[in-house]
Parts: structure tokens; C-alpha cells; sequence
């Protein structure tokens, strides 16, 4: 049965709240702001759901949003070069956008083709459509791109600290630590490392950790056997292509400590292409745990980033920031640096017996398209 407004028309939260007995705010807290709603008895709270189903009730969006002057959603602005699917992305992205649904907050993504646009771009992005953004993994610096003061950042994997912007962040140098000493520990002691693009902060961490613990083990640097390679599944496949053919007939790597899971699964199509077995000739590991890491096979040891929660906090965070005065204005914040976890898996297994050298098909291999 379908309740009656009093004045026989649209059915307001006046109308809803005169219906369950409660006042306009109480009525107005659960329909609009359910996520802090805790103090209202359920009772009280399914009594308003109840006449709001039977009056057909539904709240005005766009008079709201003139009212408090906010959208309810939230921006994410992310570099998208429309290659290959990036597990990275879509791991926080989730995390975000389930932590935005349970706030009552819409998510709008903005995709960019490389961090230079975003002088430009991120002022039109900032047009009233939202209320703030979350910067994934951005590489400006604040003498490149002047962010807009007018509503509040949050950044995941910044590559420089942004004036005012809290930024989140994992422990990339501890991982790539933990990960080589795990590769020690099973006797591999010749490590490669297929690193990430040279000059950005999270490469240049795990570098830091893989030679940390080559040092706590007593274990030389080879020059030879750290390589940018990139993030991608390509970048990691052309990279290890290329240093096969280089060093065809040389001793072969025991293990290849990958910048991440991608360019781990890049690396391992381009040992198989010369007829070397994963982790039988050769170890491989990456780094995220991403999706990706579980579903190749052999599964992939890893370093467990808790990407999802990242992306959570993100969140939480800028919501929390949303509607203080002059968000770019405020003191530097302390970074929120969440902890990683070695993740270890059959794609690791222990050092070979007998030293192998790179296969001479590696120069025939890399000349096939």
C-alpha cells in the first residue's frame, strides 16, 4: 500500500519523516547519510526505510548538491596507454570504488595518456563534477603542474611530494629486500634484476632493497645483471629477449627478481622462448601479488602490496579532507606507508645444481618477430 504526502504530490523527506514518526534530520541521516547512521536505533532507522518505500520517496540529487555544495563523488586520475591490461590499476581502483560505494560516494575516472597532460587536464577534470581526486601513482613534480586549490588530493605511489597532497605509499625497499633474501635462503646466489624505469622513486626502492640484501649476504653487484626493464609484460619480455641475446653462451642466471608481476610473466615468455623451464632452469619472481601473480602457471612468488586497502584509505582520507578551507594551503602531511609481504609460490624453487649457460638460440629467438 502507498502512503499519502500531505499535500497529494512528489513525497519530500518532510513527508517521509511525518510518516515514521521522526524528525526531518533523523529521516534525512538515513536516507542520505546511511554510513553514519549508527546512533539511530535500528528500529528507527527501518521504520524511515519503510515510509520512504511506501510515499515512493527518492531525494533530490541535484537540490542537495546545491545545498552542501557537494557532488558525492569522488575523481581518480590515472595514466591509461591503452596497451595492456594493468592489474595494478584495476587492484586499487577496486579498492576505491567499494570503499566510495559504502560512503554513499560516486567515483568518476579520468584517464590520461602520460603525467605531461595533467597541467591542463586536471583543471578541467576540477570543473564541479567532483568534490576530490585520488592521483594514482602520478610522476609530476609541483614546479611542473600547480594543482587546483579549490578541492582536496590524495596520492597513491607519488613519484615527488605534492604540496598539501597525503600521500599513500608501501614499503617497495623492505619488499624487494625480503624477496632477495628469499632467493638467497634457496641458494641462488647470481640474481638478475629486470627493474623498473629508471628515475622513478619505486624502482629506484626495490633497486635499493635487491642490493641491500645482495650486500647482507656478502654477494657482489653484477653490473650486468641489473636491467630497466619497465611495468609492463612487453617492456619485462623485450628486456630479458634482449639480454639472452647479449649474453648467449654465459653463465645463466639462478633467479630473475622482476619490478613486477607483469614484467615477471614478460620475462618468463622469453625464457620459454629459448627453452627454459620456470623454476626448474631458472626462478622468477614479481612484485604487487596482483591477480595476475595467481593466475599463471606456475603461480609467481610475489611481494604482496595490500593494494585494495590503499586504494580504501585513499578514500577515507579525501572524504575526510572534503570541505576544509583551502585544502593546498595546509602543512605537508606525514606519508601513510602501508607494510608488504613476501608472497612465496612455485615459481621460485631451489638454485640448480649444475651452473647452466644462456642457450645459443637465445640470438635466433630474439631475431623472430
Amino acid at each position: 500500500m502507498i502512503a499519502k504526502t500531505k499535500n497529494g504530490g512528489v513525497a519530500t523527506l518532510a513527508d517521509v519523516s511525518r510518516t515514521a514518526g521522526v524528525s526531518i534530520a533523523t529521516a534525512s541521516t538515513v536516507l542520505n547519510r546511511p554510513w553514519s547512521s549508527k546512533h539511530i536505533t535500528p528500529a528507527t532507522r527501518e521504520r524511515v526505510r519503510v515510509a520512504a518505500a511506501a510515499l515512493r520517496y527518492r531525494p533530490n540529487l541535484a537540490a542537495r548538491a546545491l545545498v552542501s555544495r557537494r557532488m558525492q563523488t569522488v575523481g581518480v586520475a590515472a595514466v591509461v596507454d591503452g596497451g595492456e591490461l594493468s592489474h595494478y590499476f584495476l587492484e586499487i581502483f577496486n579498492g576505491i570504488v567499494t570503499a566510495a560505494a559504502q560512503r554513499g560516494q560516486n567515483t568518476t575516472a579520468f584517464t590520461l595518456r602520460d603525467w605531461q597532460q595533467a597541467a591542463e587536464r586536471i583543471r578541467d577534470f576540477c570543473d564541479g563534477r567532483i568534490d576530490g581526486m585520488i592521483l594514482l601513482a602520478p610522476t609530476f613534480t609541483h614546479a611542473q603542474v600547480q594543482l587546483p586549490a579549490h578541492i582536496p588530493f590524495v596520492s597513491i605511489h607519488a613519484n615527488s611530494a605534492l604540496p598539501g597532497v597525503v600521500n599513500i605509499e608501501s614499503d617497495e625497499e623492505a619488499g624487494a629486500f625480503a624477496l632477495t633474501q628469499h632467493l638467497i635462503a634457496r641458494g641462488h646466489w647470481r640474481i638478475m634484476h629486470l627493474a623498473g624505469p629508471a628515475g622513478l622513486i619505486g624502482a629506484e626502492r626495490r633497486i635499493s632493497g635487491y642490493k641491500r640484501a645482495l650486500a647482507a649476504a656478502r654477494i657482489p653487484l653484477d653490473r650486468e645483471l641489473l636491467v630497466h626493464a619497465g611495468y609492463t609484460a612487453a617492456l619485462g619480455c623485450e628486456a630479458m629477449r634482449a639480454w639472452l641475446q647479449k649474453h648467449a653462451g654465459e653463465p645463466l642466471p639462478h633467479a630473475v627478481f622482476c619490478a613486477n608481476d607483469a614484467v615477471a610473466i614478460g620475462c618468463s615468455e622469453a625464457l620459454a622462448e629459448v627453452g627454459l623451464r620456470v623454476p626448474a632452469d631458472i626462478s622468477v619472481a614479481g612484485f604487487d601479488d596482483s591477480f595476475a601473480a595467481r593466475a599463471v602457471v606456475p603461480q609467481l612468488t610475489s611481494v604482496r602490496q595490500p593494494l585494495r586497502e590503499m586504494g580504501a584509505r585513499a578514500v577515507e582520507l579525501l572524504l575526510a579532507r572534503i570541505g576544509r578551507a583551502s585544502p593546498a594551503s595546509a602543512a605537508q602531511p606525514k606519508a601513510v606507508v602501508f607494510p608488504v609481504e613476501l608472497a612465496p609460490r612455485a615459481s621460485v624453487g631451489a638454485a640448480p645444481r649444475v651452473e647452466q649457460a644462456v642457450p645459443a638460440t637465445a640470438v635466433a629467438a630474439a631475431r623472430t618477430p
